[in-house]
């Protein structure tokens, strides 16, 4: 969707050189720049827009930083208008947004945690930042006027939003007013004074005309703005213009068909026929005229009805794109369709020819739809799919197909896939198998291609011969897809060999789609080297197909599950090697970059190097929002959560993974590391058992249930559990049961070949035998898994196990097992140990992390500040502090940076 956006809605429009300056009303609106909406609200032509363009020049040049957002109707669509909504404020502050537009790159994107994302944003904004939002009165989507109201209750005070619209906004005005959070301008406050209006008809236009000639005209028009513009044209060239005011009347509904029937017909029928004929395009150039209007001087035109003041707007510096202005296009637009509906057709197939003869395929369709030209658009959009499907714009496909008549759909294939296609990715699937099988009857019988079908079968229409030749095969994918949606494991598999089967030796995004979904079956039993195997050639296929951005995905896939099989170094080459790839693509990010560096980062924290991994987690923030798939964000908020308890912040690291629980979006790969289960852990580790137990019995776990590897990781945090609930309460059965479940999941996990499993298990059985005393198993245990981590590095994975694990490993050198790397482990546990409480009473400790935000208190960098320094949100710099404050006992920053001086917490730090 981001890659839709038209750079001329975010151009704040072009003051024309002449207009009278509105400075009470510029005043006006400086004064209420205070409140959190400002309301401009008036009919069309008021000069809403106008107004707001010389405001926001004036507060522009005032060190504010000020954003525009042109709408129309095709913002109705959610994910479009806030794909729009949040990259404007993203130019005008470069902090905000990067992590709402990724979020934005999911099929479904979650609007709740989109606005979250980009309230935090907008909260750490140093300045004052306006966003003008135009023409809202186009919006009547609920969900997008529901996230608006949303928004606005909760701005903070430094962010200003200004509508302006034709109508009300769907907004809490009558709460906003009370509150004083509102400030209005309305028609009566725009309508232009009888100064104002001499100063326009005779400055601006150069009119001449007397005093009582601007008063008649100001009486009659009440003011309104449009109204004027469209007199004054009228009244150039004229000899007669007392009598033209004299005889001028009507009100505010007709007067502007009135006027623009007037300056209509003192054009020339050139200039008339130019008008009405370009009036169907959105905008407009020279070459794009001439090929609308059949004439060869398009260019020339639009320079002259520009001199003319003729409501067209230039869209560049360069004057090669301009448009009308929207009444003026809708004036157009109504009387073509009255006076020339007959044209409407020819005009939009004329269009939609030049946008795909100069490659703009989507203007194409868009033409031939509005044209009711149905084929064509049938054509183009055939011709369109794998495009469509390589930059994941399967909504947009969906959209244009229920445009299309059901006849003209249902006797073409491709675009019947096509549907389906979309429909799987959106999640809507009713009905989706019945729609493959309407398309497999023109399969039958299945030799053949294009024209050769269309012979025997004449109904069957085919743009794409290719995209037909590999439809059974597509088939085969889709149903694939289907059963592994339903957990059907078994039917994945042999759908999914099917289409490999099928699939011709060139269809690379067929048969990488379908070796895919067989990695996926595997990988969600636990088959990881079949599943690896999978991933691996649908890697090469996407590779192949150039689907770059894909390829990405899969390494993240393959990364993953040498992950779980314990082959550190192996993932590392994984990411690294797939940056090599994507690093041919010079001067851009390639989508999917981001994630390499987290998965990256993540490898660094295993193996100790606690500094790298924070860096790779900040480049991989730096790369943008379009840098990172789908799940970036909530894989980012996991890596440094862990990062976090690593350093003994707790309450931040359940901070982030409640973040990254919001911003969660099911998708095909299995979930393998719930949240919820991550949380439990770090509940354990606070002494929080109770709703460690309460997490158990949400997601009724038992140590004798059948054991999966899509909830072993679920089932070790259990053992983790019962050995809390033993060492807190000396239940003698919560061990018992502890020993007995880790004794079934390494089975399990050796016989799946998941060494990372293995090792965690390995530990927690060293730890719990060491708890009942019997150290030689406990050491037998500790023996294999440090045999097993020794070769890739692992350091964390015994280091979070704290002072129980020093001791533990102090004995298993004694007993000369594996001393060099030993020594290490404990070495890098006692310089990463949390502080220990100091004299002076403090209730409890401050972490590591809390202890470098109380250094940066003492200094004289802000909230934002900080944040950046320490590579976290200002959120979670907020919730340091917050904890500070309590564990010190003081109020305020003032209070905290005293109170540590006092503890001799800032030289404790610095002795580190």
């Amino acid at each position: 969707m981001l890659g839709l956006l038209l750079e001329t809605k975010f151009q704040v429009p072009r003051r024309r050189p002449g207009l009278a300056t509105r400075a009470r009303l510029i005043e006006r609106l400086s004064r209420g720049a205070d409140s959190t909406l400002t309301l401009v609200s008036a009919p069309a032509g008021f000069g809403k827009t106008t107004l707001l363009t010389e405001w926001l020049a004036i507060v522009s040049a005032n060190g504010w930083s000020a954003a525009w957002l042109s709408l129309e109707k095709r913002d109705n669509d959610s994910a479009l208008f806030w794909a729009y909504f949040v990259t404007a404020l993203k130019r005008a502050s470069s902090g905000v947004g990067a992590a709402a537009l990724s979020l934005l790159q999911s099929a479904q994107p979650p609007i709740e945690a989109l606005l979250a994302t980009l309230l935090n944003d907008l909260h750490a904004v140093p300045n004052d930042v306006v966003l003008v939002l135009d023409d809202y009165h186009v919006i009547d989507a609920p969900d997008v006027q529901e996230g608006i109201a949303y928004l606005v209750e909760h701005l903070p005070p430094q962010v200003h939003l200004v509508i302006a619209s034709r109508a009300d906004p769907v907004l809490p005005l009558a709460r906003l007013r009370a509150r004083g959070e509102l400030f209005e301008i309305r028609a009566a406050d725009l309508r232009f004074t009888a100064d104002e209006a001499e100063a326009y008809l005779n400055g601006s236009m150069g009119l001449e005309l007397t005093g009582r000639d601007v008063a008649a005209l100001e009486d009659r028009t009440e003011g309104w703005i449009v109204a004027l513009q469209l007199a004054a044209l009228s009244m150039q060239g004229r000899e007669d213009v007392a009598a033209f005011i004299a005889g001028f009347a009507g009100d505010d509904r007709y007067i502007v068909d009135y006027l623009a029937e007037e300056v209509l017909q003192r054009q020339p029928e050139d200039v008339q026929h130019f008008l009405f004929r370009t009036s169907i395009l959105d905008r407009l150039s020279g070459p794009l005229c001439d090929a609308v209007t059949g004439q060869d001087n398009g260019k020339l035109r639009l320079a002259a009805l520009e001199r003319a003041n003729l409501f067209l707007v230039p869209l560049d510096d360069r004057r090669h794109w301009y448009r009308y202005h929207q009444l003026f296009a809708d004036v157009l637009q109504a009387r073509l369709v009255e006076e020339r509906g007959d044209e409407l057709p020819g005009l939009h197939r004329r269009a939609s020819i030049w946008y795909e003869q100069n490659g703009e395929a989507f203007d194409a369709i868009r033409h031939a739809l509005a044209g009711e030209d149905f084929e064509r658009a049938a054509d183009l959009i055939e011709l369109a799919v794998p495009d469509i499907r390589r930059n994941r714009q399967e909504a947009l496909l969906r959209g244009w197909l229920k445009v299309l008549p059901y006849d003209v759909v249902r006797v073409r294939p491709v675009l019947g896939v096509g549907l389906v296609g979309a429909l799987v990715v959106c999640g809507d699937v009713e009905g989706v198998e019945a729609r493959l099988r309407d398309v497999e009857r023109w399969l039958d019988p299945p030799t053949g291609v294009g024209k050769e079908i269309q012979g025997r079968a004449t109904e069957m229409v085919v743009a794409d011969d290719e995209e037909f030749r590999r439809l059974p095969a597509t088939i085969e994918v889709y149903r694939a897809a289907l059963a592994l949606g339903r957990g059907d494991g078994p039917g994945t598999v042999s759908h999914a060999q099917r289409a490999l089967d099928l699939a011709p030796e060139d269809d690379h995004v067929g048969r990488a789609a379908a070796s895919g979904l067989l990695g996926l079956a595997y990988w969600g039993r636990g088959q990881l080297e079949a599943a690896h195997r999978g991933y691996d050639e649908c890697m090469a296929g996407l590779h192949r197909a150039g689907h770059l951005a894909d390829t990405l995905g899969c390494a993240i896939a393959l990364a993953d599950i040498r992950l779980a099989q314990g082959r550190l170094t192996d993932a590392m080459d994984t990411y690294e090697q797939a940056l090599r790839g994507a690093s041919g693509r010079r001067g851009s990010v390639v989508r999917g970059e981001s994630d390499m560096y987290v998965g990256m980062s993540g490898v660094c924290r295993e193996r100790g190097d606690q500094q790298e991994a924070i860096r790779l987690l900040a480049h991989s923030q730096e790369l943008g929002p379009l840098g990172g798939l789908p799940q970036n964000l909530y894989r980012w908020r996991v890596a440094m959560a862990r990062i976090l308890e690593g350093e003994g912040d707790l309450a931040g690291a359940l901070d982030l993974l409640a973040e990254a629980e919001r911003l969660y979006v099911g998708d095909y790969f299995p979930n393998v590391r719930p949240v919820p289960a991550l949380r439990a852990r770090i509940q354990v580790a606070q002494g929080r058992l109770g709703e460690a137990l309460g997490w158990v019995r949400e997601r009724g776990l038992s140590v004798d249930d059948d054991l999966s590897y899509l909830r072993e990781f679920e089932h070790i945090t259990l053992a983790r559990v019962l050995l809390a609930r033993y060492a807190k309460e000396g239940s003698a059965p919560s061990l018992q049961e502890a020993i007995r479940l880790l004794g079934r999941l390494l089975r399990a996990a050796d016989d799946g070949g998941r060494t990372g499993s293995v090792i965690e298990i390995l530990v927690l059985q060293a730890l719990a035998d060491q708890t009942r005393g019997d150290i030689p198993a406990s050491l037998a245990s500790l023996r294999r898994a440090v045999a097993l981590s020794e070769p890739e590095g692992y350091v964390r994975i015994f280091a979070d196990e704290g002072a129980p694990m020093v001791s533990l490993l102090r004995a298993a050198v004694n007993q000369r097992i594996a001393p060099g790397y030993l020594r290490r482990l404990m070495t890098f546990m006692n310089n990463a140990e949390v502080t220990a409480p100091v004299s002076g009473g403090l209730i409890e400790p401050l972490s590591k992390r809390e202890l470098d935000v109380l250094q940066l208190l003492g200094t004289d960098l802000d909230g934002p500040d900080i944040a950046r320094a320490l590579v976290v949100s200002l959120n979670t710099v907020r919730t340091h502090t917050r904890h500070i404050y309590a564990k010190l006992g003081v109020n305020d920053r003032r209070g905290a940076v005293r109170q540590g001086k006092e503890l001799d917490l800032f030289s404790r730090d610095s002795d580190r």
